[in-house]
């Protein structure tokens, strides 16, 4: 005889078991019964929690991937050819004859070579362009809330050492007392690295990273930390939101609002930002600028906040492609603490023939510079690239929404993301992420290696030009790990422009794209489009601000 006693149990291991089979659904696992799921919540609760909590004891308990970085590496080569010196470096141009212009804001717009030659023959010293750059910096700030931190007393310092090892008959290349500015997610002793974040804005790291000590060693000045968007997410950060110098109404889009936006109006001869998925891409297109989204690996990470190990790249904002190439040539290598990073050799830009090159272009590739390269003898072609995998988006958001949540598990299990700036963005996506089965992940990442095969497959030209915005080549580059390079191209009407007009605009960029580590090929042909252009070399007008354009005093 059956009691009321056992009657209830069993309704209760019924019912519970219906309700754990309704949470399967959200895993896609509805096809086990209920004595099944019953059976898999008491063994997961035996096995699989202990193990969760002690692996996230070794390396989970710290916040921003600085540390014990996965072994699972990602590889976007597409030979296996010996990469050769990779220790080479490129023969930049000279600019001989260039002299130094009679206004502060002439010389803030000057190309960082042409700055770097003006330093060479003693026209300026490095000290004189801090001066002029933190100015600009402080002026424009408070209206494009582009800066964190500024870096005076080691700018000044760095400064004084460069001039002091000129004055000894000592220079160090192009970038000797140049100044320029970092994302703030790069690590910098001394000085907050925030992440964009108000949770994290009082943090100051004792790393410094591996980026800006390439760039120390080649006498380059750091004047500020730059907007980073809260955790590299969009533009909005703890201090408000990142405005377009082209038009002071917009907002800059992308992470690396700061880079983009100082870099635009002339704050900083250049700046290094970050891509994991369009923050490189995003911000210089709408801010105007020359930026370059170098292949996956070509630059190292450490000291930098980790998004996706597997995506995440640092990439240079420029006066032009040509200054570009310099930086890249001066930040690639091989970081030993940073398992993704390589020994690539970077072919020299500035000696490719581009006449023996084959290049494409999509259907929103922008005609002119399609017509000004074949002009130049390049042979342009008509181009698509052809796919099967149609979750190219999905794929994208897995591995980028996983990895992240593995950075910073710690921050969502102490519920810290109730206090982040903008709850649709991180908080959102890592609660999903949350649900993401491990298993998943994985048929993600081989979904993203049938990609990485087929784009390799349809890529048959050298190069090619298309938008550099569309959301999924956005996705789909970040995932095989193609570099781009976003060239200005010219400028619109705002739309609802004030009756009484407007210097205010919105600009026109492409991007040219290239085989993952021929970056030298999309610099080249960057280069070649802008010596004949000057949509680079405009100047956005920061000084007319609001409908009214009135000036900024």
């Amino acid at each position: 005889m059956i009691t009321d006693s056992e009657n209830n149990k069993c309704s209760e291991k019924i019912k519970k078991g219906s309700q754990l089979r309704e949470s399967f659904k959200m895993l896609d696992a509805s096809f086990f019964d209920d004595t099944e799921v019953l059976d898999i919540a008491r063994e997961a609760k035996e096995f699989n929690l202990p193990i969760f909590a002690a692996n996230r004891k070794l390396v989970a308990s710290e916040n921003g991937g600085l540390h014990k970085p996965s072994c699972l590496i990602f590889n976007p080569e597409w030979t296996d050819k010996h990469v050769g010196n990779a220790s080479n470096r490129i023969s930049y141009p000279t600019h001989s004859g260039i002299q130094k212009p009679k206004t502060e804001e002439d010389i803030a717009f000057m190309s960082m070579l042409e700055l770097g030659e003006l330093i060479r023959t003693k026209q300026i010293t490095s000290l004189e362009l801090v001066q002029i750059f933190l100015k600009r910096l402080k002026r424009y700030n408070p209206v494009l809330k582009s800066v964190i931190t500024y870096t005076d007393e080691l700018a000044y310092k760095q400064a004084k050492e460069a001039d002091e090892l000129l004055a000894k008959g000592v220079y160090l290349g192009p970038l000797h007392g140049i100044p320029y500015g970092l994302k703030d997610i790069i690590a910098v002793p001394g000085y907050r690295t925030t992440w964009g974040s108000g949770i994290f804005k009082d943090q100051v790291l004792n790393i410094e990273a591996w980026v800006y000590k390439r760039l120390k060693s080649a006498g380059a000045i750091l004047v500020a930390k730059l907007v980073s968007g809260s955790l590299a997410y969009d533009d909005i950060w703890f201090g408000g939101r990142t405005r377009n110098p082209w038009n002071i109404e917009e907002f800059s889009t992308g992470s690396s609002a700061g880079p983009a936006a100082c870099t635009s109006a002339g704050m900083v001869p250049f700046a290094i930002g970050s891509e994991t998925a369009g923050s490189i891409t995003y911000p210089a297109a709408r801010c105007g600028v020359t930026a370059l989204r170098p292949t996956f690996g070509m630059v190292g990470r450490t000291g930098v906040m980790s998004i996706a190990e597997s995506l995440d790249k640092l990439g240079p904002f420029c006066r032009s492609a040509a200054d570009c190439a310099v930086v890249l040539d001066t930040i690639r290598g091989k970081d030993p603490d940073d398992l993704s990073s390589r020994y690539f050799t970077l072919d020299d830009p500035f000696s490719v023939d581009i006449k023996r090159l084959t290049v494409g272009y999509t259907d929103d590739a922008e005609m002119e510079v399609v017509n000004v390269l074949k002009s130049k003898g390049v042979n342009m072609v008509p181009f698509q690239l052809n796919y099967t995998v149609d979750s190219v988006q999905g794929i994208l958001n897995f591995t980028m929404d996983v990895e992240m949540l593995a950075h910073f598990d710690e921050w969502q299990r102490t519920r810290q993301d109730d206090l982040y700036e903008a709850q649709e963005q991180w908080p959102a996506e890592l609660h999903r992420a949350r649900l993401i089965p491990a298993v998943d992940y994985v048929q993600a990442q081989r979904a993203r290696q049938k990609l990485i095969q087929e784009v390799k497959k349809s890529f048959t030209v050298d190069a090619f030009i298309g938008n550099a915005t569309d959301w999924e080549r956005v996705c789909l580059g970040n995932l095989v790990g193609l570099p781009v390079i976003v060239v200005p191209t010219g400028f619109k009407a705002i739309s609802r422009p004030p009756s009484e007009g407007t210097r205010r605009r919105t600009t026109i960029t492409t991007g040219i794209y290239a085989h993952p580590n021929h970056d030298h090929i999309a610099l080249a042909l960057a280069m070649a489009y802008q010596s004949v252009t000057d949509h680079h070399k405009q100047r956005p007008p920061i000084d007319n601000l609001g409908p009214s354009d009135m000036k900024l005093e």
